[in-house]
Formats: C-alpha cells, sequence, structure tokens
C-alpha cells in the first residue's frame, strides 16, 4: 500500500518552544534527538528505533486520558524503571498502577507535559 510508519505527530502548543524544550530534555524526543544505536541526531527529525506501532481510535466517550483533549501519545521505551526515577527525580509526576502491567501487553507509566497533554510510557515485553 505504500505506507511505511508514522511521518510525524503534530500538535498545538501554547509556547512551542517550552514544550519542544521539555520533550527533548526529560524523554530525549524531538528534533536533534535520536534513539540508541540510530545513529548521529539530525537538527530536523527525531531519528527512532523500528517496532511496534499501535494506532488506535478511541471512542469519544473514553475515559483512558482526558475528555478535554483528542490524543494520547505513547512511547515505546526500555529501561522503564530508570525512566520514571529520573522524571521523578526532575519534579515530574509519574503515575503507575499494577493492573496496567501485564505480562502478555508490557509495563506501563503516565505523565504529562507541562501543558496537560497525556504521555503513556510503554515498555513492551522483553
Amino acid at each position: 500500500m505504500g505506507v511505511l510508519g508514522i511521518g510525524g505527530l503534530f500538535f498545538r502548543a501554547k509556547d512551542p518552544d517550552a514544550l519542544n524544550a521539555w520533550y527533548r530534555d526529560h524523554l530525549g524526543v524531538g528534533a536533534g534527538c535520536n534513539a540508541e544505536g540510530t545513529g548521529d541526531p539530525d537538527d530536523w527529525y527525531w531519528q527512532v528505533q523500528g517496532g511496534p506501532v499501535v494506532f488506535a481510535p478511541f471512542k469519544a466517550s473514553t475515559d483512558y486520558f482526558a475528555a478535554d483533549k483528542q490524543f494520547m501519545i505513547n512511547l515505546r521505551v526500555e529501561g522503564i524503571d530508570a525512566l520514571i526515577a529520573s522524571l521523578s527525580a526532575a519534579g515530574v509526576a509519574v503515575e503507575t498502577r499494577a493492573e496496567w502491567d501485564d505480562p502478555t501487553t508490557g509495563r506501563f507509566a503516565r505523565i504529562h507535559d507541562p501543558e496537560g497533554n497525556a504521555i503513556e510510557l510503554w515498555q513492551p515485553p522483553l
């Protein structure tokens, strides 16, 4: 069919520069960042590792994320415990729930960026 993957994620922000800096500094996400083993960073894009991507529209009435938000970002991570510790040390509130974790789907944590957008951190099963 020709589609190779998601080419970008674009959304409105009250302060795009500050939000870009927050994602870069806390999560290593955005232009100028690269995932481990993907080469040198590029000023224009974020180089990621290949892997599974879930594309799933939810019912408008879902309570899985805030009703006033149209989307939730899910980031595939490794070393979720170390990432949670780093975020917590930086003052980022991290939510975890035992019922979110399942050996067949992986481990999850939830944070919010400075503008209130939910970010789900997902470590797939090993």
